[in-house]
């Protein structure tokens, strides 16, 4: 099957000299969530823009849905929704006059039963007659979202979608986004919220200073670069480890009580029953043990100083 969104050898180079983008070329299934990770000028706002017709790139190609984006822009840009970092509203207007518009400006004829459906979905049908000046933070972000998905776009790109909301606003946030997955639409975001990505995504691209760095599944991502690290918590503190034991990776807390050790959980061996049988033999005695799984960030961290 064809991916829905084409990208091929994908540049751009701003009139001030900037490489945003350097030979970005990446397909994206119907259907998926795709997270783009980045710092602050990865490129990954300028290939949003690309994609969507806001910004000419200087080389490559986009094609959505078979229509490439230069060349056939409007039914290329038809097919696409965009909730964009800032909140751009007409505050006195109200939601379902916003959303309305939006439709329009598509060309899409009136449909106050598709635009009731969308509201519903993301609670704001109560708030249809409400001015948008009225609402909280995050239901103009769902606003935003309306906006987008007004004229009954395939694909949407969220760029950051929940800059500056708080944790629970964003837990339903996520629920608002894999409930669009559920009805078949794509979606493309953007996050500095590592643990979003985490919990979302099914693939996860990793961008950094204008070059796409790799395009995985998230489990395989996790599988390939994540490890575990076992936490020892030692019954009385030292003040070092047993000079024997420097070679294991050990890592000692500053309380001189808790020992921290990484491990790759698919290997042959873990190392763990070795460990605790030169703790014992150094007469060091365990009063707990606890695991944890590498974090998405940590992996994100990792990977980012490894190929720059």
């Amino acid at each position: 099957m064809r991916p829905i969104i084409e990208v091929r050898d994908l540049s751009k180079t701003y009139a001030s000299g900037t490489h945003a983008l350097s030979g970005v070329t990446l397909d994206i299934a119907g259907g998926e969530i795709l997270a783009l990770l980045g710092p602050n000028g990865a490129g990954k706002t300028t290939f949003i823009s690309i994609t969507c017709g806001l910004v000419t790139p200087t080389g490559g190609s986009v094609s959505v849905d078979g229509h490439d984006i230069v060349r056939d822009y409007r039914a290329a840009r038809s097919l696409i929704g965009l909730v964009p970092q800032e909140i751009t509203l007409e505050f006195f207007e109200t939601v379902m006059n916003t959303v309305r518009f939006s439709r329009g400006l598509f060309g899409k004829a009136p449909d106050d039963a598709y635009l009731e459906t969308v509201l519903r979905a993301l609670a704001l049908w109560d708030k249809r007659d409400a001015k948008l000046r009225e609402l909280s933070g995050g239901m103009k972000r769902r606003v935003l979202i309306a906006k987008a998905l007004a004229h009954g776009p395939r694909i949407l790109f969220l760029d950051e979608p929940t800059a500056g909301v708080d944790v629970n606003l964003r837990r339903e946030m996520w629920e608002v986004v894999r409930g669009l997955k559920k009805q078949g639409v794509t979606i493309i975001l953007t996050t500095h919220y590592l643990e979003e990505a985490e919990e979302m995504a099914d693939r996860v691209g990793i961008i950094d200073k204008g070059r796409l760095l790799l395009v995985r599944d998230k489990t395989e991502l996790m599988h390939e670069f994540g490890q575990k690290i076992l936490t020892v918590e030692l019954t009385d503190p030292v003040a070092a480890l047993p000079a024997p034991l420097a070679g294991l990776g050990l890592d000692l807390g500053a309380d001189g009580r808790t020992v921290r050790f990484r491990y790759d959980t698919h290997a042959d061996r873990s190392g763990i029953a070795r460990l605790l049988a030169e703790f014992s033999g150094h007469g060091l005695a365990v009063r707990d043990l606890s695991t944890e799984q590498t974090s998405l960030e940590e992996v994100f961290l990792r990977l980012v100083r490894d190929m720059a």
